[in-house]
């Protein structure tokens, strides 16, 4: 049960009409919606709210022949790529792995592309679903898909850092817009698996100011006794122009030693400004099966130092709520996951945007007085 009296699932798989996908007409197979999820958010100059939406398109039959397949962008058209099953390892739903050789290898299940989906000022209605200006793939660096956008309004621009999907690498790649409707992409801004990038809604000393999430398999430990713990961690950039970015030399947010829920964690929403500081939702995920368990905790970051932390809750803001999905138990396929992505004003409270379970889009209404 939510916490809040305002916590609602606002877009669904079914809600996606597909015909009008960047893929329709290109695929000798079916497909379908396996998510509608982790959408950023902004406010248009109209009043209303944009929630560009992950839609993660699968096949419904991925195995056929002795091989599984997975879609890929080559040169403007989509194909599949065939792969043998004796040659993968099918345990999580969302990707498989490639066996054998000395590197961990994966390839997606699904293909993502983001659709600007327009709401009503409180987000909870939608007034307008934009397929005429989808964001999708248009170069190899993104021939596996683009995903998990966040959206930034830094004076008179929005940015939006999307990750881009593919062999060459898996980057940080960056769109603008004078509208929030029409995107442009501008380039890669961060290079290999260096994800939940979120630009801050506002500069700091005249300087654009970023969160970012490298990830590897070596981390070194802290001393014995330390409040933190080592691994995935939430740095900071800074940027002149929003597209060459120098890493900050002090840490940001780190996942600390006296919880497992923080063990891995990365960035949720760009941090916006309030009269005591940046606020910053971000994921904590705590160890369990395959995938873990996904919640939403806050931070408040200097105005002047962002690297400055002021408070920290170890108590979450939101948490997956199964009675959200229940109306769609049937395409539930993955649980104890919410990952937040956008975050707007909303008077006395803040219009929250979430993933809910890989699966769909859900709004809520973080009162104000949460963060005091």
């Amino acid at each position: 049960m939510s916490r809040y009296a305002t916590d609602r699932l606002i877009i669904v798989p079914d809600d996606i009409d597909l015909s009008r996908s960047p893929l329709a007409g290109h695929l000798d197979a079916e497909t379908y919606v396996l998510g509608a999820f982790n959408p950023g958010l902004t406010r248009l100059a109209n009043g209303n709210l944009l929630m560009m939406v992950r839609v993660a398109e699968a096949l419904r039959t991925p195995i056929f022949d002795n091989h599984v397949h997975s879609i890929r962008w080559d040169e403007g058209r989509y194909g599949l790529d065939p792969w043998p099953l004796d040659l993968v390892d099918t345990a999580d739903p969302r990707v498989f792995k490639l066996r054998g050789g000395g590197w961990r290898i994966i390839a997606l299940t699904s293909l993502s592309w983001l659709l600007p989906v327009e709401l009503s000022p409180d987000g909870l209605e939608v007034i307008a679903m934009h397929y005429d200006k989808a964001v999708a793939p248009e170069n190899s660096l993104q021939c596996y898909g683009i995903e998990d956008p966040r959206i930034s309004r830094v004076e008179d621009r929005f940015l939006m850092t999307t990750c881009s999907i593919s062999p060459e690498r898996q980057s940080t790649t960056l769109y603008s817009s004078q509208n929030g409707l029409d995107w442009v992409f501008e380039d890669i801004v961060l290079d290999h698996q260096n994800k939940d990038m979120l630009i801050f809604e506002g500069e700091v000393g005249g300087e654009y100011w970023a969160q970012t999430r490298p990830l590897g398999d070596l981390y070194f430990a802290y001393p014995p006794g330390s409040e933190w713990r080592a691994g995935p961690s939430i740095n900071l950039a800074t940027s002149k122009d929003g597209l060459y970015w120098k890493p900050h030399r002090k840490p940001g947010i780190r996942p600390h030693s006296g919880t497992v829920a923080t063990a891995r964690m990365g960035g949720g929403t760009p941090p916006i400004l309030t009269p005591e500081g940046w606020i910053s939702l971000w994921h904590g995920v705590e160890p369990k099966e395959i995938i873990g368990i996904y919640r939403t905790y806050w931070s408040l970051l200097d105005r002047d130092d962002p690297s400055r932390i002021l408070r920290t809750s170890h108590v979450p803001l939101i948490e997956a709520d199964p009675e959200l999905t229940r109306p769609i138990e049937d395409q539930v396929y993955i649980r104890d996951v919410v990952f937040t992505t956008g975050i707007v004003d909303g008077g006395d409270h803040y219009i929250v945007a979430s993933g809910e379970g890989d699966l769909a889009c859900r709004i809520t209404h973080v009162p104000k007085s949460v963060f005091a």
